[in-house]
């Protein structure tokens, strides 16, 4: 079986980390190199960057903070947010990316998520959903949670996984910086519908919760952001105690 990961994720907003609630209510976190430099020195797995304001603001992702970031970790780095070309995604690569995220430009245009796997290859291309629940229906958002496309998440589950993706990346807008915990029912019908890795993202607040996240949820990596920002669980603790835990994670 493959290790668990653990993975900060780095929202981008003028080239500052930020973290809100709900998608909204942006605080600032601190410099997202210097951020990105000690996650990579204390054990985190992987790294994703996120630049949510690029979709809305019509504008290319922070390719210059990219490669300042490349140039300071050893991990896996994953870079979303206005990326709408192979183009695009190609500079991304060369500046540092590992991995290419993808929300609103494939959600537009599905077609480029085929594109994109024939050019870079299923490995590089992570599907991310922004998930929001009505009821019993799950929707996808795109435009940093602004936009509900009216898109159930059921449908476009199997569309993505259809058309190439490699992983997914599954956050859920209602837990998104509550702290309450992941929403592990929704994580585990992802998880059992998808052939795909699932990373889980929105409402990490305990140790606890990262290890709901792979029981209950049964999520292959779980992304979080102000609890590692703001130090309110270091890595290496969460890791020792998840690996006390009996789950399978790299110390």
């Amino acid at each position: 079986m493959l290790a668990k990961r653990i993975i900060p994720c780095l929202d981008i907003k003028d080239g500052r980390t930020v973290k809100g609630v709900n998608f909204v209510d942006l605080v600032d976190a601190g410099n997202p190199v210097e951020l990105a430099a000690a996650y990579a020195k204390n054990g985190a797995d992987e790294l994703v960057f996120l630049d949510i304001t690029a979709t809305v603001e019509g504008r290319e992702t922070f390719a210059d903070l990219v490669l300042e970031i490349s140039k300071e970790i050893d991990i896996p780095f994953t870079v979303g947010g206005g990326i709408d070309s192979p183009k695009r995604a190609e500079k991304l690569l060369r500046n540092g990316a590992d991995k290419i995220s993808l929300n609103s430009s494939i959600l537009k245009n599905p077609e480029l998520l085929n594109q994109m796997v024939a050019e870079f290859g299923s490995q590089c291309i992570v599907a991310a959903l922004d998930v929001k629940s009505e009821g019993d229906q799950h929707f996808l958002f795109t435009h940093g949670g602004r936009k509900n496309t009216g898109i159930k998440l059921w449908d476009w589950l199997a569309e993505v996984e259809e058309r190439g993706a490699g992983e997914l990346l599954l956050t859920s807008m209602d837990k998104d910086g509550t702290k309450s915990g992941f929403d592990n029912d929704l994580l585990a019908l992802v998880s059992e519908r998808s052939s795909l890795p699932v990373i889980a993202s929105g409402g990490a607040g305990t140790k606890e919760d990262f290890f709901d996240c792979f029981t209950k949820g049964k999520a292959d990596a779980a992304l979080a952001a102000s609890v590692f920002h703001f130090g309110e669980i270091p890595i290496p603790e969460l890791k020792d105690y998840l690996k006390n835990k009996g789950i399978n994670i790299r110390i």
